[in-house]
């Protein structure tokens, strides 16, 4: 399990082939670090409309990625992924960094839990 969200504000000009393409990148980082079954790995945005950055000026921008984990890896495994994951989360808001106020957070959880359910059937398609 390798589940990706992501929250950014809306002025970072982010549409939905640029959100594909950072999600194409980010599942690719994670298959190739061997540590997530491709059945497993899932992406979600959104979008932020309302929010206010530091000064308030309208041209500051935000996005910030949570990557949700099974347990299961070591601390280097996962240490390994999480500067994988940043670097192709920093790369694909480069530009706009390059000219405009960005906050870029990451942060990676492993989830532990007592019940945990799936059903999932997304092998039997691929």
């Amino acid at each position: 399990m390798a589940h990706f969200v992501l929250e950014y504000s809306d002025n970072l000009g982010q549409d939905q082939q640029s959100i594909q393409d950072l999600f194409k990148a980010l599942h690719q980082a994670a298959e190739d670090t061997k540590l997530f079954p491709l059945k497993g790995i899932r992406s979600r945005a959104y979008c932020c409309e309302q929010y206010r950055m530091a000064d308030g000026n309208p041209e500051h921008g935000f996005a910030h990625l949570q990557v949700l984990l099974g347990a299961g890896r070591t601390m280097q495994e996962k240490q390994g992924a999480a500067d994988l994951f940043f670097d192709v989360f920093t790369k694909h808001f480069s530009e706009h960094h390059d000219k405009h106020g960005i906050a870029l957070s990451f942060e990676m959880k492993e989830l532990e839990s007592v019940l945990k359910f799936n059903k999932n059937n997304i092998q039997d398609y691929l």
